[in-house]
């Protein structure tokens, strides 16, 4: 058997530290997007914009910048990505985007 760990988040709820923010959890029926029309799944913006404000303001939450790191990654980001983000995390996707981590397997 194997463990799996769920996070729910209520709409209207702010990543990272609860605190409120220019981010919140959104409707999904407002960010929601299909895979091969049946599997619903968050898209890409929303996902990058709700991790990087959880790691920006929860110290216990800094693998959300790991991840983030990871989905610029295998998504092949270009620098000019974060025109498209909420502006409150336009810099960290900056500066993420420009970790060495980034590169390393490109």
């Amino acid at each position: 058997m194997c463990d799996v760990n769920i996070d729910a988040l209520m709409v209207g709820s702010y990543p990272g530290d609860g605190l409120p923010k220019p981010i919140a959890v959104p409707e999904p029926e407002v960010v929601t997007e299909f895979m091969d029309d049946a599997i619903p799944y968050i898209s890409l913006k929303t996902l990058l914009e709700l991790k990087m404000a959880s790691g920006l303001t929860a110290a216990h939450r800094i693998q959300d910048l790991g991840d983030v790191i990871q989905l610029i990654k295998v998504n092949h980001l270009p620098i000019d990505y974060p025109d498209q983000l909420n502006p409150h995390v336009q810099d960290k996707f900056r500066e993420l985007w420009q970790s060495p981590q980034v590169f390393e397997e490109y």
